[in-house]
């Protein structure tokens, strides 16, 4: 058999959900079956030589479906003898499929749902649909949106969680100290600093949370565009209550998730219902990590809690503060039943063994 081609855009050093999807899936590999095409980034050399597999970084920033990277792509092909393509995220790179001239496997993330609602983009995802073998999705709902704009095969393919990494017997004494927390409850909320999440409605919620839960603390671990806004707001309306401790690597996170007694990400469609959750790795590894999930109503979101077992949901208009105070006081072992769920349901394993026979199944319909 022939290697396997990964064509993304996203990929470490880059952080984010669909980087760690496809980093996870890539390792799992033999890593002689696998190379990886990707665009640049900071730090990606030093992160590059420590991967048993080949990863080959384009001089661009963003790769595009353009003809100089299909060239690019058709040399690697010939060059590691490849016989698959796996597109990372289906739009717009899955655009390449029918150029390179092998089965192909395309991933949607969330970002194809509001590709589909709109004429031009629309059109792209059909043409990507006509190239590729399969399109997989992460959601029911995304899949209802996609299926009529891509009009091929399609599947579920859902991220997973290192549950031996992300487990609850860490120890998070030491992020504790390091950001005053001491032993007073807290929230804990990953992801970047950007709207669709909900830092915001957090934020305002923390004063009535911390009135019924006294010494209550909010802990956002992030960067991005919203994070001077965010620690503005969170002086005026809950000074003292809040810390920011910035941008954190993937592999040092499973301390912060030891440091919280739970974990918020209140998901909100934005820009009319355009812009929407993929899913939500975030709340998976914090339910591995044995902490009570609260999870937003936006598009994938909610299959990553099941409402008054693993956790709550909190849709766009309600109030954070009562969901809160109530997963800081459970006694019901919702962390516990989250932590066997993510074991029975949302391993990385179980990722790959699907990408792996839907990628032989390709080349197999070719």
């Amino acid at each position: 058999m022939g290697r396997l081609l990964i064509v993304t855009n996203d990929f470490p050093p880059r952080r984010g959900g669909i980087e760690t999807f496809v980093y996870e899936c890539a390792r799992r590999f033999p890593s002689d079956d696998v190379v990886v095409y990707t665009s640049r980034g900071e730090g990606d050399e030093r992160f590059d030589a420590r991967l048993p597999f080949r990863v080959v970084r384009d001089p661009s920033r963003v790769l595009l479906p353009t003809p100089t990277v299909a060239a690019r792509a058709r040399a690697l092909i010939t060059s590691y003898d490849c016989d698959r393509v796996w597109f990372g995220a289906a739009a717009p790179l899955g655009l390449l499929a029918g150029r390179l001239g092998l089965p192909a496997v395309a991933t949607a993330h969330g970002h194809e749902d509001w590709w589909a609602r709109l004429p031009g983009t629309r059109a792209m995802l059909r043409r990507i649909g006509a190239r590729v073998t399969t399109v997989t999705y992460l959601s029911e709902r995304s899949r209802r949106r996609i299926t009529p704009a891509f009009r091929c095969s399609t599947a579920r393919l859902v991220p997973g969680v290192d549950v031996t990494m992300f487990r609850p017997d860490v120890d998070g004494d030491a992020v504790r100290r390091a950001h005053g927390l001491g032993r007073r409850p807290v929230v804990l909320s990953v992801s970047r600093l950007v709207a669709r999440k909900g830092h915001d409605r957090l934020i305002r919620a923390m004063p009535a949370v911390r009135r019924a839960v006294p010494g209550a603390m909010l802990l956002i671990v992030g960067g991005g565009p919203q994070g001077f806004w965010l620690r503005g707001l969170a002086g005026a309306v809950a000074p003292g209550m809040v810390v920011f401790a910035g941008p954190v690597d993937h592999a040092d996170l499973p301390p912060y998730y030891a440091a919280a007694d739970a974990f918020a990400m209140p998901s909100r469609d934005r820009l009319l219902g355009l812009e929407t959750e993929g899913l939500g790795i975030v709340a998976l590894e914090a339910a591995a990590a044995g902490l009570p999930v609260l999870a937003g109503t936006s598009g994938g979101a909610p299959d990553t809690v099941e409402d008054g077992i693993t956790g709550l949901l909190a849709g766009p208009d309600d109030d954070l503060a009562p969901p809160l105070v109530r997963l800081l006081t459970d006694t019901t072992g919702m962390g516990r039943k989250g932590r066997a769920r993510v074991e029975r349901e949302w391993t990385w394993d179980r990722t790959h063994a699907r990408l792996s026979a839907l990628l032989d199944d390709a080349r197999t319909l070719r």
